[in-house]
């Protein structure tokens, strides 16, 4: 009886004890510990993004908010390399344990754009952009990304010991592009050197049009390569009363104009992708009663695959050269190098997919969305090593997309509580990967 007794007593305690086998391994303990120090840094996440917001500043420019980073990064212990790329900022974290080199990466820089937006914590920033003094304001959500980063910094810095590999935070300047005559952004930061250590790259950007908690992503390409171009026209100057002593190059321009519609219309397959050509800027003349000799067009191409964008250019060519011939004018186009696909890696894409799922949930993860024709230089470090781009929600909930302003708009905006989602999957990507390709 009384071995009978001490058996059922030593199975009591195994049972208070609870299984072994039921407990989580490690790494799942990791995983939520993160997912839980994310919504404890979120509060500051927020204050951060406040601060990063009222103090906006243009690409190449970013003196303050580097200099913020910086002192952030510093007071989590890490290794600080400053002023790359110009003013761009690089936290390095160091793991526990052996394992892969992540990039982490957010864009510092706003745009020359006066907010409207009634916010305690607008900008009232100001800058010069081409010459002349413009309002400033983070009209693209650029400082919930630096805000999200610095947030991840602080969440992965607290388990160090336990994460495997190391990070690069990754904070850069000029993604909306470097001032005219100066180089800068993404593409800088390959030619600093900044990818070369590196195995994988990550990188998100918030939406004012999704609602906050969704999350949006596809491989392959998902935005689009991106160029600017110009057309220089000259013809001859005259007076306005007397059109046939000269060569009109503004009747010349709207041709081009217009000739230039059927490119993409006419000459590329739509159906494989997407293609747009669109002039942004007309200038030229000085009053109503003289013809000028010359006038000036600026634009933008968006391709989403290489072969188009090489025909795209070469009937454009044609375009602008034989219309400005067929009215007597000379027209130059030049096109400069751009942006290439922002291409997702469908290998890295396929091996994180269970990360979106399990931190925002399947019915919140749009893994096929339509690529878009907006561009970002998060695709140099694509070219050199794999990187994953992605897209979080900053509408606030309930309110209809078609009413939400975009993005490079006055009225712009996103709310503080699509931070979380960020601060969430960038924390456990680092953890995931890592654990998947050990």
């Amino acid at each position: 009886m009384k071995k009978f007794l001490s058996l059922i007593c030593m199975s009591l305690l195994l049972l208070a004890a609870g299984n072994p086998t039921d407990s989580k391994p490690p790494k799942d303990a990791l995983k939520d510990k993160v997912l839980q120090l994310a919504r404890e840094v979120e509060p500051k996440v927020v204050n951060w993004r406040h601060w990063v917001h009222q103090h906006a500043e243009l690409s190449n420019r970013e003196f303050k908010t580097a200099a913020y980073v910086a002192a952030h990064l510093k007071s989590l212990g890490m290794e600080v390399q400053e002023g790359v790329a110009k003013t761009g900022v690089i936290g390095i974290l160091k793991g526990g344990q052996p394992g892969p080199v992540m990039g982490l990466r957010a864009d510092m820089d706003g745009l020359p754009v006066k907010e409207r937006a009634d916010l305690p914590w607008k900008s009232t920033q100001v800058g010069e952009y081409e010459g002349k003094e413009v309002p400033v304001m983070h009209a693209c959500g650029h400082d919930t990304h630096v805000a999200i980063l610095m947030g991840v910094a602080e969440v992965l810095s607290q388990v160090k010991d336990e994460l495997q590999g190391t990070i690069h935070f990754v904070f850069q300047p000029a993604e909306e592009g470097a001032p005219e005559g100066e180089e800068g952004g993404a593409q800088l930061m390959v030619k600093e050197g900044v990818t070369e250590d590196m195995d994988v790259m990550f990188g998100l950007h918030i939406n004012s049009q999704t609602e906050v908690g969704q999350v949006r992503y596809r491989p392959n390409g998902i935005m689009a390569a991106v160029n600017s171009f110009k057309i220089y026209i000259k013809g001859k100057q005259t007076h306005g009363s007397t059109p046939w002593t000269g060569i009109d190059p503004i009747v010349t321009a709207a041709q081009i104009i217009n000739n230039a519609q059927t490119v993409v219309s006419r000459s590329l397959p739509l159906t494989k992708a997407a293609a747009v050509l669109t002039f942004g800027k007309m200038e030229g003349g000085v009053r109503s009663n003289i013809i000028p000799e010359e006038v000036e067009l600026v634009g933008t191409i968006r391709t989403l695959d290489a072969d188009m964008r090489a025909t795209l250019f070469e009937r454009f060519h044609t375009i602008v050269k034989n219309t400005a011939a067929s009215n007597g004018a000379e027209a130059t186009l030049t096109i400069d190098e751009g942006y290439p696909v922002t291409y997702n890696d469908p290998d890295l894409t396929a091996l994180m997919a269970d990360t979106f799922t399990e931190v925002a949930g399947s019915e919140n993860v749009d893994a096929n969305m339509d690529a878009i024709t907006g561009a970002e230089d998060f695709s140099f470090f694509q070219e050199q090593i794999p990187g994953l781009y992605f897209f979080i929600g900053g509408m606030p909930k309930g309110q209809d997309p078609a009413k939400a302003a975009p993005h490079h708009t006055p009225d712009f905006y996103v709310d503080d509580s699509g931070l979380l989602t960020g601060i969430r999957l960038m924390s456990r990507m680092v953890v995931d990967y890592a654990e998947k390709v050990k």
